[in-house]
C-alpha cells in the first residue's frame, strides 16, 4: 500500500513539496479542509505567507483539527511553516501551534533581493547540502529537548546559527529543501522520523520539476 502524506495547500509553495513527495514514492495528499487529514501518515507544512496560513486555518476550520494531529502525528515545516509550528513567534494574527519548543523571527534574513543559498552542516543527511533561503526566518531561541540537526556553518552573523530542528516527530527547516533537486531532507524526514517505508530506488528529482527558487511568498 502507497504511503499517504499530505501537504498543507491554503497558500505557498505546497506544488513544489507535493513533486518532491511524488519523487520519493509517496502519495501526496492536498490538505485545505478538516476532512483531508484523515488516514494521513505524516503531514508537510510548506513555505509561504504564515500571517495569511494562519487565517486561512482559522476560516476553513482547520485550526484545531490540525493542532491535535501535529501533536499526534509526524510533521515537518519548512520556512514558514517553522512559523507555524513554533512555539513563539513575531506579528502574527493569531497564535503558533506550539508543538515545536523553538521562537523564531519572521524575515530575519532581509526582503526577497537578500535571499541566497549557503552550504549546510548537519547531522541527518551525509555529505554536503544546499540550502535555499528566500525571506527566511531565523530561529532566535532552541528549548530543552530539542535537536539542532541542520547549522549555517562559517564566522559572522549568520555562522553557527540552527536553520533545521527536531523534537520527537516534529521537524522544522528554515530553507526550502523542496526547491532543489536533492531529496535527502523529505528523504530523512519520511524515513527515520515519519517510519513510513520508501523504495530505495527513489529517484532525486530534476531541479526543472519543483519550480522557480524565487517564487515562494514571505514567511
Amino acid at each position: 500500500m502507497i504511503p499517504r502524506v499530505g501537504v498543507l495547500s491554503l497558500q505557498g509553495d505546497f506544488a513544489c513539496h507535493r513533486s518532491s513527495l511524488e519523487a520519493l514514492g509517496v502519495e501526496a495528499v492536498r490538505v485545505v479542509l478538516p476532512e483531508h487529514l484523515r488516514g494521513l501518515a505524516a503531514l508537510l507544512m510548506p513555505g509561504g505567507e504564515s500571517t495569511t496560513m494562519l487565517r486561512l486555518m482559522d476560516t476553513n476550520g482547520l485550526r484545531q483539527p490540525l493542532t491535535e494531529f501535529v501533536r499526534e502525528h509526524p510533521v515537518m515545516g519548512t520556512c514558514a511553516g517553522v512559523i507555524l509550528l513554533g512555539r513563539e513567534g513575531e506579528r502574527l494574527p493569531f497564535p503558533p501551534l506550539g508543538v515545536l519548543d523553538v521562537s523564531v523571527e519572521r524575515n530575519a534574513y532581509g526582503r526577497q533581493i537578500d535571499s541566497f543559498s549557503a552550504e549546510l552542516e548537519s547531522s541527518v543527511v551525509a555529505g554536503p547540502y544546499q540550502g535555499v533561503f528566500i525571506r527566511a526566518p531565523r530561529i532566535r531561541r532552541v528549548g530543552h529537548g530539542v535537536e539542532v540537526v541542520a547549522t549555517l556553518p562559517g564566522p559572522g552573523a549568520r555562522g553557527g546559527t540552527p536553520v533545521g530542528v527536531r523534537q520527537g516527530r516534529v521537524v522544522g527547516l528554515c530553507f526550502h529543501p523542496e526547491l532543489t533537486s536533492d531529496l535527502r531532507f523529505h528523504r530523512w524526514f519520511l524515513g527515520d522520523v515519519a517510519g513510513v517505508a520508501l523504495a530505495a530506488s527513489a529517484a532525486v528529482l530534476d531541479p526543472a520539476a519543483v519550480g522557480d527558487p524565487e517564487s515562494p511568498e514571505p514567511a
